[in-house]
């Protein structure tokens, strides 16, 4: 079977001994495990010993975690096992190293992909590469803060039509925060024009993530009463109409949004609901970041339905 690996690491200004405890007690693991965070009603069983536990949601599969080997402060491998989609193993590893006063984590997992999914290795490397990014970003909060400042809610909705002007985007993921934030300033800008009619809010519409290339193609924009009849180079104008859609709303900082994302496209593959493949999904921001803490930020992503 086709072999996969991915690794991620992260720095976290705590000491090894203190991530070492906390990455060790599998009950703490619910509170930054990427998956549990994106279906906080799955079933979860620890063994008595504290040495495994096991889990089984309607959308995230099941399966069951153990730790293999410890080595004090630098290192615990696991076996995990995947029952539901499909059966498979994995071995993963979490390593520490002490540097810069803190903590490198690292979280490693290989694996194979089932000979029918092959064609999909690549994917699903990207997949779980950005699981295993959301996730230690979660458990970096929780060691250096005492908390993660995630809270997700799901609901349906009806929504639009919009009128929206913006700037369209192509660039690196890891690029798009500085692309988005320069973006988001020329938008600002061209508000102070007379002409612009009932503009209000700001949002993003995703036209592709491309997970395997690293690639991603937006658009920022601003919901506008009416589509001005000229507008700047570089400015687009985009129409959404009225739709149904999925919502899964994040309170907490724009760097968690991931999980609002994996939240949806996981009821989605899932089949919670059937995804629009005309309408782009789009995520709204309800709030103004220069007026509001970063842990009640409220952020709500669209998923149109057919």
């Amino acid at each position: 079977m086709p072999a996969m690996h991915i690794s991620r690491s992260i720095q976290i200004d705590a000491p090894v001994e203190k991530v070492f405890e906390s990455i060790s007690n599998f009950k703490e693991w619910p509170k930054w495990s990427p998956w549990l965070n994106a279906e906080p009603g799955c079933t979860v069983i620890y063994a008595l010993d504290g040495k495994s536990y096991s889990w089984d949601g309607k959308y995230v599969g099941s399966g069951e975690m153990e730790v293999e080997k410890v080595r004090e402060n630098k290192a615990i491998y696991y076996n995990l096992m995947f029952f539901r989609p499909w059966k498979s193993k994995a071995k993963v590893v979490m390593k520490l190293k002490p540097e810069n006063g803190g903590t490198h984590l690292t979280w490693k997992m290989n694996s194979s992909v089932p000979f029918f999914l092959f064609f999909l290795k690549n994917m699903m490397e990207g997949f779980i590469g950005m699981d295993y990014e959301r996730g230690l970003s979660m458990l970096k909060d929780l060691l250096e803060t005492g908390e993660v400042p995630v809270q997700l809610e799901f609901g349906d909705t009806e929504c639009g039509p919009f009128s929206i002007v913006g700037r369209r985007t192509e660039c690196a993921i890891k690029d798009m925060p500085s692309k988005m934030t320069s973006d988001i300033d020329k938008l600002k800008e061209w508000l102070e024009n007379p002409e612009v009619e009932d503009a209000s809010g700001m949002m993003t519409i995703y036209h592709k993530w491309d997970v395997v290339n690293q690639e991603v193609h937006y658009t920022t924009g601003i919901p506008v009463g009416r589509i001005p009849d000229d507008l700047p180079d570089g400015f687009v104008s985009e129409e959404i109409p009225e739709i149904e859609a999925f919502t899964s709303t994040l309170t907490g900082p724009y760097r968690h949004l991931g999980n609002a994302w994996a939240a949806g496209m996981i009821r989605a593959r899932n089949g919670a609901f059937k995804q629009s493949r005309k309408v782009h999904p789009f995520e709204i921001y309800e709030n103004d970041p220069r007026e509001t803490e970063e842990k009640d930020l409220v952020t709500t992503v669209y998923f149109p339905k057919r």
